[in-house]
């Protein structure tokens, strides 16, 4: 009986040794800590996944990003060679627009122009009807009047010096009346339209 109580009590010491205590809660707590640090494991494929993603999902918008950005330069360059190409059409058009009007009214005054020398022979040839001539005389001044209006005026003649870029000259003679190299007489007069000349005079250059 006395073995058997010392027995018991041996146990109960054991079993209430605080170092007994405290083992067996770290066998206990050993399995828990090594569940979390599985958990931790079995997580992290989960969190790379999601990084992979967002890194994916960037490089997408980033890329879309740069192909907007590329299709925005191309048509603002668009943009600024049609701009570029309109303002040259305008240039273009406008200074056509300015030299036709001149250009035509020169091919039209200078087809009148005959005209023009018909008349003028008309009314230097004797008429012994003056009623006849002075109508002629009022027609002559109508059209001189029209030519005016269109800025017509005739090229220098008798008297003028010689320049070649409005006189024709078809002969030279010995003149008492006109210095040398002056026109001192004229076959057919010339016109210009301001600037530009329709005809060139056709004279006689005094030596």
């Amino acid at each position: 009986m006395d073995e058997n109580m010392t027995s018991d009590n041996v146990n109960t010491d054991k079993s209430e040794d605080p170092s007994n205590l405290d083992l067996m809660d770290e066998v206990l707590n050993e399995p828990q800590e090594n569940s979390d640090e599985d958990d931790e494991v079995l997580n992290e494929p989960l969190e790379t996944s999601d990084e992979d993603d967002e890194v994916s999902e960037y490089n997408d918008t980033a890329n879309q990003f740069a192909e907007l950005e590329e299709e925005l330069t191309e048509a603002k360059d668009s943009l600024l060679r049609l701009r570029a190409e309109y303002d040259n059409y305008i240039k273009r058009t406008t200074k056509e627009k300015a030299e036709i009007y001149p250009t035509a009214t020169a091919k039209c005054i200078e087809g009148l122009l005959p005209v023009v020398d018909s008349f003028e022979r008309a009314l230097d040839a004797e008429c012994s009807d003056e009623n006849f001539k002075k109508g002629m005389d009022m027609i002559f001044g109508q059209l001189k009047s029209f030519l005016d209006k269109m800025n017509v005026t005739e090229v220098p003649g008798v008297g003028a010096k010689f320049d070649p870029n409005i006189h024709n000259a078809i002969q030279q003679q010995e003149s008492e009346d006109y210095a040398s190299g002056h026109v001192c007489a004229v076959y057919q007069k010339g016109y210009m339209i301001g600037d530009k000349l329709i005809r060139p005079a056709m004279v006689v250059v005094a030596l």
